[in-house]
């Protein structure tokens, strides 16, 4: 297990979208977020669609299509809104995305070993290189044939996941946000990928910000906090308990109170 501690910090995040409609005003999403995540520590978003969770995770990445308002996010204090969208990958920032996009022509082995590359610093030796993608395809019960085909070109949802969590697992980065990585998978892939994501959070003591609609991925996944997003903004956290209670009762108590603050 690595032993460097690191913690993602944001303070007071607001952030507006952009409409598809150019003359049209952007429209305010995150309304003041405050969230510290440590390295080993797993906290899970959870709310209602059209709350915000997403938006936290695409203006963290650094998404064009999302405008920091004010606020700050920084990584062991370092600014990250003040870098590009690949120097916050290489500042230890993943984000596995809810619907990952196919890339027609380049290859996943290429596609990778170009990843890995880039955050390593140096190319791996073509010998280590071979043997740790097939120990990676192996671990995700990935076909290995998927190596040789086109980035999610003709993938399944759940190959889809797979392939991202392979990613999360030989990119090693600091922080993990995993936006609805659950999302149509079924019972099978869900534990394969709930146990890459475990994988690395014990190899490389990193810190997953998993954000979900459901419970279900958290009886893999243990959440050591649980944060309620409701209109933009964390309405409430606690620890895997709270979790229980959304499955039992819903999101109602928490949205009624975001409405009438």
């Amino acid at each position: 297990m690595s032993s460097e501690k690191f913690t993602l910090e944001i303070k007071d995040l607001h952030v507006n979208v952009a409409q598809s409609d150019e003359n049209a005003a952007p429209i305010e999403i995150l309304k003041g977020v405050n969230l510290t995540v440590r390295s080993g520590e797993t906290h899970a978003i959870m709310g209602p669609n059209g709350s915000g969770k997403s938006t936290l995770s695409y203006a963290i990445a650094g998404h064009p299509k999302y405008e920091i308002v004010s606020g700050t996010v920084t990584l062991n204090g370092e600014d990250l809104l003040a870098l590009s969208v690949d120097e916050r990958a290489r500042a230890g920032i993943f984000l596995a995305m809810q619907y990952p996009i196919e890339v027609p022509g380049v290859s996943m082995t290429n596609f990778l070993r170009t990843a890995v590359t880039a955050v390593r610093g140096e190319a791996p030796k073509l010998r280590h290189w071979v043997k740790e993608i097939k120990v990676a395809y192996s671990e995700l019960e990935i076909d290995p044939k998927f190596a040789e085909r086109s980035v999610n070109e003709g993938f399944s949802g759940g190959e889809k996941k797979r392939h991202e969590v392979l990613q999360l697992g030989m990119l090693k980065p600091k922080i993990a946000i995993l936006d609805e990585t659950d999302s149509g998978l079924d019972v099978d892939a869900l534990r394969v990928v709930s146990e890459g994501v475990n994988r690395y959070r014990e190899n490389e003591n990193g810190g997953v910000l998993l954000i979900t609609h459901y419970t279900r991925i958290l009886r893999y996944i243990k959440p050591d906090f649980v944060h309620v997003f409701s209109n933009g903004q964390i309405v409430e956290s606690g620890g895997a308990e709270l979790a229980d209670e959304l499955e039992e009762h819903g999101y109602e108590r928490f949205t009624s109170t975001a409405a009438g603050a």
